[in-house]
């Protein structure tokens, strides 16, 4: 659902997907192969919302503002299922854990990654490559290349999903039951963990 707002009409790039379920309205601005999904809120009511290239907003995570303020996820940022993203930036490559809830004014430096469930407050800074967890949350230590390296791997499935999505994905009506032929999925996509 788009919606435009006192003259406002969110504009998206035409290789991203923003799914039907979610909510965008306003002055919100969505780069290149970017993800939404179903639930998200992305709110440019009051202040405007940025997403760079390569983005993904996942299921039911909420964007928005004080009044005057611009919310900028910079390219390739990465926020998890349930998260919630207020008047803050987002540096290069960050990941924002499920449920994690970033306040007003923080900064989050380049390929900054933030533990499932961590609360960081308002006007908090921290440096790029930082692992933050907690609640409040802290640095607990750096970003190690193995780590970016997970975290930029998790990213580009996301980045290639809008393009999935605009050609295998349809409405249907569901089975009633498990046909013979259902083939196993295991073939599209490697798994993470054996």
């Amino acid at each position: 659902m788009i919606y435009s707002f006192k003259g406002f009409i969110p504009v998206v790039h035409e290789t991203s997907f923003v799914h039907p379920q979610a909510a965008v309205t306003g002055n919100v601005i969505i780069g290149k192969h970017c993800y939404i999904g179903p639930g998200a809120a992305l709110r440019g009511d009051w202040g405007g919302i940025i997403l760079e290239d390569g983005c993904n907003v996942q299921e039911n995570c909420t964007i928005h503002m004080f009044p005057g303020v611009t919310v900028l996820l910079k390219e390739a940022a990465h926020i998890g299922h349930g998260a919630v993203i207020h008047g803050a930036t987002i540096g290069r490559n960050c990941l924002i854990g499920m449920n994690s809830v970033v306040m007003d004014n923080v900064q989050l430096g380049d390929e900054c990654i933030v533990g499932a469930l961590s609360f960081i407050k308002e006007g908090d800074l921290f440096e790029p490559r930082s692992l933050i967890v907690g609640n409040p949350a802290k640095k607990i230590k750096e970003v190690s290349d193995e780590m970016i390296a997970w975290k930029t791997k998790g990213t580009q499935l996301y980045q290639s999903l809008p393009a999935n999505m605009f050609t295998e994905w349809e409405l249907c009506e569901p089975l009633h039951e498990i046909p013979a032929e259902r083939p196993a999925q295991e073939h599209l996509y490697n798994n993470w963990k054996k």
